[in-house]
């Protein structure tokens, strides 16, 4: 079918006092920035919803109609439309590299507010700093599935268990003290030990072991791969406390 020529639509999606789907707004607002006029059919209740189904045969709603054929959901309005899907359970750097990427520009914020100028070496020092509160907030938010999947590669944590649940917190001590400058004496041992410890464990588990698993640095439910970015952050870490242990 074409879908330029195809300037019309319906869609039947649910729209409930206490609910209305986010995936039937996302399809009805991709219609129209295609072009399409939009005959927007709403369910508002579980009944309507349930019989829609029935008469059908889908399992879902929302469902889009373009000249009389039933194109799908979102996700097959989208793959009408020749769009990317995204897999959820496809692994991706998008998150880590967002949040190096948004600490960055955090500490050039900080520099040129205190200094006048976005680059200093203060700055990588809060660039650090900032990233390993991130990465520690993420990983708070649910300590213990983080420290499962930790203990699939963590080399201490496999010989220590308590330490899988004690990495958050000691990641979080020592980037709020790098981000303020103080207590050199705690976050520098908290950086080089659990940098140092990770980037051994990485590197084993990777090049090594040649293991194909996920990345626990951005919380418990990461497809992040464990690799290169992972063996980075803890290399980072080190880096950032020997330089803070020479500068003084």
């Amino acid at each position: 079918m074409n879908a330029i020529a195809a300037r019309h639509a319906t869609l039947h999606r649910m729209v409930m006092p206490t609910h209305t789907c986010p995936f039937g707004l996302k399809a009805l607002d991709l219609l129209r920035r295609r072009g399409y006029t939009v005959d927007d059919r709403w369910l508002t209740t579980r009944d309507e919803v349930d019989a829609f189904k029935a008469e059908h045969g889908v399992a879902t709603t929302p469902q889009a109609f373009i000249d009389g054929a039933r194109v799908g959901g979102y996700d097959d309005l989208r793959r009408f439309f020749g769009q990317r899907v995204r897999d959820p359970k496809a692994t991706s750097y998008r998150p880590v590299v967002a949040l190096f990427a948004m600490t960055a520009l955090m500490a050039m914020a900080l520099s040129q507010a205190v200094f006048g100028t976005p680059a200093t070496p203060r700055a990588l020092q809060w660039f650090i700093g900032l990233s390993m509160c991130v990465l520690a907030l993420l990983k708070l938010q649910d300590v213990e599935r983080f420290s499962s999947m930790f203990l699939g590669y963590d080399l201490l944590a496999q010989r220590w268990v308590t330490y899988a649940s004690l990495y958050p917190f000691l990641e979080a001590t020592a980037g709020v003290l790098m981000v303020a400058g103080v207590l050199h004496a705690v976050s520098i041992p908290i950086a080089l030990v659990i940098g140092g410890i990770g980037a051994v464990s990485v590197f084993k588990a990777v090049y090594i072991d040649r293991r194909d698993i996920k990345c626990a640095c951005v919380g418990g439910d990461s497809r992040v791969p464990l690799g290169a970015v992972s063996l980075t952050e803890n290399l980072m870490m080190v880096g950032m406390a020997l330089w803070m242990l020479v500068a003084g």
